[in-house]
């Protein structure tokens, strides 16, 4: 067990692994402090509280998801940037899950750690950007981001809770789905601005 050297940035290393192990919710500052090998007290030197422990695992998995995503769709675009893109969310939810679920539950996060955190804006520089490459436009471009946050999200938690129990595989659904994404998106539908229903 390790005393010397503890930073904010080693609190939320552990804090995040633990997430990964045991589910973001499970999650408490003695659980992380003998993880470390020290006492729950230390850890408020780095961070103010859980929910602060929570906003920062929240900040690392935003940068380290859009890393993956950012060199994955490199080079790419339409049809190959989308395949990439969604492949490398559902990879890193997959591997990293305590981890993506604080990127997708509302966390208090302190703001002067939000306004100097790379991970958030470049992820949605990066969806814009690839959704431009189908020639949206706002308001159709927020709506496109919503519906795939929606389709990637939905399907990554209903497979991690083992929603899908039909013999078909996950992954053929996963590219049928990927697939009707990509034509919906070369076929968006004129925008009905002003229309109620």
């Amino acid at each position: 067990m390790v005393r010397a050297g503890l930073t904010a940035e080693r609190v939320t290393i552990a804090g995040a692994e633990l997430a990964d192990e045991v589910g973001l919710d499970q999650v408490t500052m003695s659980q992380v402090a003998r993880r470390l090998g020290v006492k729950d007290a230390s850890l408020y030197t780095h961070v103010r509280s859980l929910e602060d422990l929570r906003g920062r695992i929240a900040l690392l998995a935003a940068d380290e998801k859009t890393i993956r995503i950012a060199e994955a769709t490199a080079g790419r675009a339409g049809k190959d940037a989308l395949f990439a893109f969604a492949n490398s969310w559902r990879e890193y939810a997959r591997k990293h899950p305590g981890r993506y679920m604080a990127t997708q539950t509302p966390i208090q996060i302190d703001p002067e750690l939000a306004a100097t955190a790379p991970g958030p804006r470049r992820a949605v520089e990066l969806t814009y950007g690839m959704l431009r490459g189908y020639g949206l436009a706002e308001p159709d471009l927020t709506d496109a981001v919503r519906l795939l946050r929606s389709t990637f999200h939905g399907f990554v938690a209903l497979e991690a809770a083992g929603g899908f129990a039909h013999k078909r595989s996950p992954q053929q659904s996963w590219i049928r789905a990927l697939d009707a994404l990509h034509t919906l998106l070369e076929h968006w539908p004129p925008s009905r601005e002003g229309d109620s229903s």
